[in-house]
């Protein structure tokens, strides 16, 4: 990039023009071609890609960072002193990176500062990250050499350009995080997605390939789920049932078929769930954060817990058709539609609302517990090992996904078998409809506190599988739709 900036803004020099206006007006001409006194995002994307250094969805923010007049385009005054302005915070963030103050920012500079930040990468990739803006051979980056390498890229802070890196042809030396680790409750903060990936169609196929992992991970383990919800119904201390008691019951009910009942609601909610909430996620986001700052751990927390209520709120009767299904027995229903008409019928629309209050509440011990415990053992897998060692890997982030998931459905469990006691109420018998504090406490009173925790265990069962299963076919799905990070 280095050598194209420069051979493009000035032929023949050996550096950057100290002038800054000069070397500003030469740029600008040549970037305008029609010669208006304009620079347009057309003209902007096509001078980058002579340049060699294209990045999708860069001209457009470019041009909207630094067009004051809202005119579409950027004439020389605006574009002067978007250079500028881009200039200063670039200074701030290589001075951040030269952490000796020589002027010069070295592999081992790199290095620490991205461990400061959580990412963890050997001596020999950080090198590989200061190679590519490295011109003089000396492997240290100098200001000059960082100017020209960030000029024309709309990157300003250090976690900015961590993402370019990501993206760029060094994208393989930072480790990412597996984004979908399904384990049959939505109820986790949805994903981070970049300004770039927004502007492209990254972002939908990222969330097509984690609804196709969800859905297989889903049918995967739908017996041990159905399991779950039978023992969380019918389960108590006068009726106790044992997980091969449980299966064979099931079986000589309704055949091995119908270990699997649910099972297609629940893989069919998963597109308009995910939808909603990160349509939801993107809109709290800018409610809470304050333009162009970064969004902070508990502005995302809470971004993410509105954006779940949201998502659980529009999808929330297929919840109850879910758990109706799950729990019929042969011949009771004919189907999903069926189902949702004798509901309909019998009860009324409030039916299809049975159990939302504990599942809204449940929502934020979920959430909140599960960002804290990830970035918990994410942090202190880090402490414990030197600062030269090898990034955390896949299996590292998987496995504080894991443990940070299962720790969140410990905390919300109570409220979740209580939300589908109360969506099974009715089905059981129409006579009784108790609140969510009156059953509660009823539990409490019949089979003590371990009450709540009637069918913990095969709840407990299906998450390794779960996740296994959904980060084996997210991969797979990724490189079917050509995403590459």
């Amino acid at each position: 990039m280095y050598r194209a900036l420069r051979t493009f803004l000035l032929p023949g020099a050996r550096c950057w023009d100290t002038d800054s206006e000069r070397s500003y007006q030469d740029l600008f001409e040549r970037l305008d071609t029609n010669k208006d006194g304009k620079v347009d995002v057309a003209e902007l994307r096509a001078g980058l890609k002579a340049m060699g250094i294209f990045r999708l969805g860069a001209a457009q923010k470019i041009v909207s960072s630094g067009d004051q007049n809202e005119d579409g385009c950027l004439d020389f005054n605006e574009f002067s002193k978007y250079l500028k302005d881009h200039e200063k915070k670039l200074r701030l963030t290589f001075k951040s990176l030269d952490r000796n103050n020589d002027g010069h920012i070295d592999a081992l500079e790199i290095q620490q500062s991205l461990a400061e930040l959580g990412i963890d990468i050997s001596q020999e990739n950080a090198q590989k990250i200061l190679q590519s803006m490295d011109i003089d051979g000396t492997m240290m980056v100098d200001w000059n050499e960082w100017r020209e390498h960030f000029l024309l890229y709309p990157a300003q802070s250090l976690q900015e350009i961590i993402r370019y890196w990501k993206h760029s042809s060094v994208r393989a030396v930072i480790p990412t995080p597996p984004t979908v680790l399904d384990i049959g409750d939505s109820l986790a903060i949805p994903d981070e997605f970049t300004e770039e990936e927004k502007s492209s169609d990254r972002w939908w196929k990222h969330l097509v390939a984690g609804a196709a992992a969800g859905a297989v991970s889903r049918t995967g383990t739908a017996p041990l789920d159905r399991m779950k919800v039978f023992m969380q119904v019918h389960s108590s201390k006068s009726n106790r049932i044992s997980l091969v008691g449980g299966f064979r019951q099931m079986i000589v009910e309704g055949g091995l078929g119908s270990l699997w009942r649910g099972n297609g609601i629940n893989v069919l909610k998963i597109a308009p769930e995910t939808a909603i909430k990160f349509m939801a996620y993107e809109q709290y986001k800018k409610l809470l954060s304050s333009k162009g700052e970064k969004i902070q751990t508990h502005q995302r927390f809470l971004a993410g817990s509105l954006a779940g209520a949201t998502a659980q709120t529009a999808i929330y009767p297929m919840e109850v058709l879910k758990t109706r299904l799950t729990l019929r027995k042969t011949g009771q229903y004919s189907g999903m539609f069926d189902c949702a008409k004798k509901i309909l019928k019998n009860e009324g629309v409030k039916a299809f609302y049975k159990g939302y209050v504990p599942n809204l509440v449940g929502i934020i011990p979920y959430a909140g517990i599960d960002l804290a415990v990830y970035e918990s053992l994410k942090g202190a897998w880090l402490s414990y090992h030197p600062k030269d060692s090898a990034n955390p890997g896949v299996m590292v982030l998987v496995g504080c996904g894991t443990v940070s998931s299962t720790c969140g459905q410990l905390a919300s469990y109570p409220l979740a078998l209580v939300r589908t006691r109360m969506q099974a109420q009715a089905s059981l018998d129409a006579s009784v409809q108790t609140s969510m504090t009156g059953l509660i406490k009823k539990i409490l009173a019949k089979d003590g506190f371990l009450g709540l925790y009637r069918g913990i265990l095969p709840n407990f069962m299906k998450v390794i599988p779960a996740v296994s299963i959904s980060y084996v076919v997210y991969e797979y799905m990724k490189t079917g739709l050509g995403i590459s990070n």
